[in-house]
This record gives C-alpha cells, sequence and structure tokens, in this order.
C-alpha cells in the first residue's frame, strides 16, 4: 500500500475533518460514537480540574528566584508548554480507553463509503491494544525531551511551538492509525505512509489540536477526527 500525492494537499487534508464532524449525525456510527463521546466528557473534565488548582503552583516552583524579574515574560511560555504537555497526555489516554470503539467507528465509516464489509475490518480487542501501545511508546520517548526542554529557562521559549508539531504530528498518527490498522498495516509501515504525506497529515493534525483545545468542541473532536480520518485515508490510499 501507499499514499497518493495529493494527500500532502492541506486544503484537501482539513476539509476531512471538516467532512468527519458533518457525520456524527450519521444514525449508522451513532452506537460507536456514544462511549467514546462520554470518556472524553470524564477525562476533559479531570483535567481541566487539575489544571485549574495544580498547574500555576507547579509552573510558579519551577522559575528560579533570580529570573522573578522575568516571570511576566516565562510564566506564560512555562503555562503554555505545560498546558500542551498536560493536554496531550490526557487526549492519549483518552485515546487508548477509545481505542476499541475508534476502530469499530473507521471500520463503519469506511463501510459506508465503500463495498468492504464491516465485519471484515473489525480486529481484535487485544491487537488494537498492542498497537496502541506501540504508538504511545513512540510518542512518549520524543515527548521527554520536549518536557525537559520545557523546563529549562531561556531556552525553553521555543517549546511551545516544538509542543504545538509534535501535538500535530502526534495526533496525525494516532487518527490514521485506526483505517490502517483495519486493513493490517502495522505501526512500522503506518509511520513510513504518514510520513509520505507529511504536510497534508500534520495539517489535518493541527486542525484536530486545535479542535481538541476548544472547551466542549473538543468532546465531539477526537470522533469526528477518526471519520475524518478513514474518509482521508481512503481518498488517497493506493493499493
Amino acid at each position: 500500500m501507499q499514499f497518493s500525492k495529493k494527500g500532502n494537499n492541506p486544503v484537501l487534508a482539513v476539509g476531512f475533518l471538516f467532512k468527519g464532524l458533518k457525520l456524527l449525525t450519521r444514525p449508522e456510527l451513532r452506537k460507536f460514537i456514544i462511549i467514546p463521546v462520554l470518556i472524553n466528557v470524564v477525562l476533559y473534565s479531570v483535567a481541566l480540574t487539575l489544571g485549574y488548582f495544580y498547574i500555576a503552583d507547579l509552573i510558579d516552583q519551577f522559575i528560579p528566584g533570580w529570573l522573578q524579574w522575568l516571570s511576566w515574560v516565562l510564566w506564560p511560555l512555562f503555562f503554555i508548554s505545560f498546558f500542551i504537555a498536560g493536554f496531550f497526555t490526557f487526549t492519549v489516554l483518552a485515546n487508548i480507553l477509545a481505542a476499541p470503539f475508534y476502530g469499530k467507528l473507521s471500520a463503519k465509516t469506511l463501510a459506508m463509503i465503500s463495498d468492504q464489509a464491516f465485519a471484515s475490518a473489525e480486529q481484535p480487542l487485544a491487537k488494537v491494544l498492542v498497537a496502541e501501545s506501540k504508538r504511545i511508546g513512540y510518542l512518549v520517548t520524543r515527548a521527554l525531551p520536549l518536557l525537559i526542554l520545557s523546563i529549562i529557562p531561556g531556552v525553553n521559549i521555543i517549546a511551545p511551538f516544538l509542543w504545538a508539531l509534535f501535538g500535530a504530528w502526534g495526533m496525525a498518527l494516532e487518527y490514521m492509525a485506526y483505517p490502517l490498522e483495519n486493513q493490517g498495516v502495522l505501526f512500522s509501515e503506518q509511520k513510513e505512509l504518514v510520513k509520505s504525506v507529511r504536510l497534508g497529515a500534520l495539517s489535518f493534525g493541527g486542525l484536530a489540536v486545535l479542535g481538541l483545545t476548544i472547551p466542549v468542541l473538543n468532546i465531539i473532536v477526537a470522533p469526528a477526527a477518526v471519520i475524518g480520518a478513514t474518509l482521508y485515508f481512503n481518498e488517497i490510499r493506493q493499493d
């Protein structure tokens, strides 16, 4: 399998996320969306609560006394970095818990728009969780250096931008994985396929990250991104 070069078109890529939002109301998909939405409601509520009560104090502890005069500059940078890191962590956790449902949602979406049978696309729960753990391991090993960079005064001025880029790439890998896994494509091959349409994938992932940071909207963006990624995959795949 390979992806068509048109997958690098950012406009094409982000358009599929909006199409995913429109398809959320389809009755055929509803039963695969309800539980992931409930998972997102619970986890994002916890994330917002923890952020409100603890992140500000945590950030203040990382600003040394001799840099207090720069706190008006450093504090926002620390806050943005820790907010993105925490948000990304909770998003990944939500996707782990919802992965079995997202796999079925992707399969049902593909069945709706093609002549592929829904049952043949489903994957065993164990296989889904193993694939998800590999992807998480890949992301964690790349997030740790960014986290260290975020607590180094001065250097951390570029951390928010790197976190945003990393988040876009991580979400592109995350949501493209569901239609690819349903076709039996393993994680190592998934990475290479997504890299072949890097610009389009980053645009799709970046818009998904933006949507996930908006309260209330973030509850439905994840399932919409799964549907959108499936439509995107179906459009650019070349068997």
